[in-house]
């Protein structure tokens, strides 16, 4: 923008300069040609007196003498050139064709006849000469663009210096603004010394912790959220097993004995029909049970608890080769973290069945600690559900599966990304920050 404005002020500058040395060049001329016709006016009577007036007008040039921009000849009375004086000179720098076409003005000629008596002895031709004005007005005009060109490059260097000083902070402002968009948060600027930029920057600050307060009270109600519904699930499933499954008992006990007292009649075949049907409906209860809330959770390790689930799907499943590893793994900890690992594996095994395609599938959980295995302070609980299915678009919609274990990672402050290549197969990464003061016994290694 800066290039440009100097661009136009150069132009409209050297548009003024032409104008103006155009107009001060016809005045110089026309001054010069009036002053030359007064000193040849004023040597005629010399020739009119001489004896010689053939001689006497050709020396009128000599007598006359240079006058700038004007070239003075002599011409006999038949109009053949005798002699010529002119006072142009020789230019340092002539100017361009294009140049003298703007500035010079239209060629005078002016012929003044010289009388002996009533014959005309010859004329005296005066003819504008401009050449050596448009000469030095073409040196002023290059010195001039020269000086504003050099001045108009020095004064873009600085300022693209100055600004370039000024507005550093904008590059650590889109830096925090890309930052935000990552989610980071705690991300926070250093007010610049600009004051425009420094309340941009104060505002940024702003905007951070309040989008961070947010963000942790998001994080908070998710999690009471997450922990009611899982309250409900508890009850619900409490009930089922406390209730329900006595009543199940209770009938199928009755029934098979109603059966065993009727052997052998009609009626006997019907009773068996109905404890098969209550069978039926004890094992629907076991697997509603077992979805509300896994029996063995916090009854078993972790790491038993989510190989059996694996198992259980790999049985269910014989077409597709289930791998599980655990490195690392705490018996427990806590319900919270311990069935949102479980519902993750759950789910990303219940898309790879349903969705994937896949021949293979490979759970990985590893508990990461920088200060090593007895170091909770920052370790993480990664998980892993890999397949080499036939993948999907990942900017399509989630269903409510996914949507589920993110909101569930995301209330323990963790991270939950699906990552898929189609025909390369899907990635599901899960990372949870594994809280302070969890004590371990006895990390495992576990794989089959």
């Amino acid at each position: 923008m800066l290039i440009a404005l100097s661009t136009v002020a150069w132009i409209v500058g050297g548009a003024v300069t032409i104008l103006q040395a155009r107009k001060s060049t016809r005045i110089e001329i026309n001054a010069a040609m009036e002053f030359a016709e007064a000193l040849v006016r004023d040597a005629i009577p010399g020739v009119r007196e001489s004896a010689s007036p053939r001689e006497a007008l050709a020396s009128i040039p000599a007598q006359v003498g240079s006058v700038r921009h004007v070239r003075i000849s002599v011409a006999d009375a038949s109009g053949v050139p005798m002699n010529s004086t002119s006072s142009q000179r020789v230019a340092p720098q002539p100017a361009p064709a294009w140049f003298a076409g703007f500035i010079a003005p239209p060629v005078d000629n002016r012929s003044i006849p010289v009388f002996s008596g009533e014959q005309k002895v010859g004329s005296i031709v005066l003819s504008s000469a401009p050449g050596d004005e448009i000469a030095e007005v073409w040196e002023n005009a290059t010195g001039l663009a020269k000086v504003a060109l050099l001045v108009g490059i020095g004064s873009i260097a600085v300022l693209y210096l100055l600004f370039g000083r000024v507005l550093a902070p904008l590059k650590s402002l889109a830096a925090g603004l890309l930052d935000l968009g990552r989610s980071d948060y705690k991300v926070r600027l250093t007010p610049p010394k600009t004051r425009e930029l420094a309340l941009i920057a104060d505002r940024f600050n702003a905007l951070a912790i309040a989008l961070n307060a947010v963000r942790a009270e998001n994080r908070r109600l998710s999690k009471r959220l997450i922990a009611a519904q899982d309250d409900e699930r508890r009850q619900v499933a409490l009930d089922l097993h406390d209730e329900v499954g006595p009543y199940l008992f209770g009938l199928k006990a009755n029934a098979a004995s109603i059966a065993n007292s009727i052997s052998g009649t009609a009626l006997e075949e019907r009773a068996r029909e109905l404890l098969t049907m209550i069978e039926g409906l004890q094992s629907i209860n076991r697997r509603i049970l077992n979805r509300l809330r896994p029996m063995a959770l916090g009854q078993v390790p972790l790491t038993e608890l989510l190989s059996a689930l694996v198992g259980e799907r790999a049985r269910q499943h014989p077409n597709i080769a289930i791998e599980f590893s655990a490195s690392g793994l705490r018996p427990s900890y806590g319900e919270s973290i311990d069935l949102t690992l479980y519902r993750c594996v759950q789910e990303g095994l219940t898309n790879v069945i349903r969705h994937a395609g896949a021949k293979r599938a490979c759970v990985t959980v590893v508990h990461e600690s920088d200060g090593g295995p007895a170091n909770d302070d920052s370790a993480l609980l990664t998980l892993t559900v890999a397949d080499g299915g036939r993948g999907f678009d990942t900017g399509v919609s989630k269903g409510i599966g996914i949507q589920g274990m993110q909101e569930r990672v995301q209330a323990l402050g963790g991270e939950c990304r699906m990552e898929s290549t189609a025909g390369l197969g899907t990635v599901l990464r899960i990372a949870i920050p594994v809280p302070a003061g969890i004590q371990a016994r006895r990390p495992e290694t576990v794989s089959q």
